[in-house]
């Protein structure tokens, strides 16, 4: 995976949090809400039962927000895919 463009964020807690913002909006683990990113108009897809970044990738979207399905996201799609278009 090229990273290049990407920002991996990681906070350490029971389970990790986990994010990848990209330029038009982020991939996310379960601990982000769908619901808040609608609140803010912000792009994003959720993963679930990821630990790290690489995960995340392979992980099939389960959620995404209303913004990021106006950029062709949507729940069934991998996290790569999603990101492909978050870029």
């Amino acid at each position: 995976m090229d990273w290049s463009g990407l920002s991996k964020e990681r906070i350490d807690l029971k389970l990790p949090l986990l994010i990848v913002k990209a330029p038009k909006g982020f991939l996310a683990c379960g601990y982000i809400h769908v619901e808040t990113c609608n609140k803010t108009g912000e792009a994003c897809a959720i993963v679930t039962g990821v630990k790290t970044h690489d995960e995340m990738l392979t992980a099939t979207v389960r959620a995404v927000s209303d913004a990021a399905g106006t950029l062709g996201l949507h729940a069934g799609i991998s996290g790569r895919e999603a990101l492909a278009l978050l870029r």
